[in-house]
């Protein structure tokens, strides 16, 4: 078995790429455990709008619904298999579900929820992960991890070659009320 490679991930930049269409109007990818997507939907208060088959299916209906709302955003959810059960898979283009705190601490209510989200086309990339409410890690650059346990992660971040980003540079954090 060979190592993976940059050009066996070229197919993410390709302009028909549904990947790129993703980072082109900016997308949130959560992942949310034990929570099924009618619960996901109902717990961020959604209006249900049907059912859509696929990927490029929720991309159709995106761009139809970005020209009919300003203010709102279009999600699709499904069951994914994952560690400790069944997740659930929700995506949203142009959004922001997964890096709303109140949603996040909601979703992540006596379970984990992780989200990663980028913003249209600017280099901002963003993870955050929560377990039962609480913001355990949250990050733009893996170097400046913050949250009530920045560190915790520092095991599987090393497995993802991400050595030397781990355990350090990490920037005080507080909650306002």
């Amino acid at each position: 078995m060979t190592s993976p490679t940059a050009a066996d991930y070229g197919w993410i930049r390709s302009p028909s790429s549904l990947f790129a269409y993703a980072l082109e109007v900016g997308y949130t990818l959560t992942l949310v455990r034990g929570v099924s997507p009618a619960q996901l939907l109902r717990l961020v208060a959604a209006e249900p709008m049907g059912e859509c088959q696929g990927l490029g299916e929720l991309i159709g209906e995106h761009g139809e619904f970005a020209e009919a709302y300003d203010d709102s955003f279009l999600a699709g959810a499904c069951t994914v298999p994952g560690e400790g059960g069944d997740w659930t898979l929700a995506l949203d283009f142009g959004g922001d579900l997964g890096i709303r705190p109140r949603l996040m601490e909601a979703l992540s209510a006596g379970t984990r929820a992780v989200s990663h989200s980028s913003n249209a086309g600017r280099p901002m990339h963003f993870f955050h992960r929560y377990e039962n409410g609480e913001l355990r890690t949250t990050f733009e650059w893996p170097a400046s991890r913050t949250g009530s346990t920045p560190d915790e992660l520092d095991a599987v971040m090393s497995e993802l070659g991400l050595d030397g980003m781990a355990g350090h540079h990490h920037r005080p954090q507080g909650r306002a009320r």
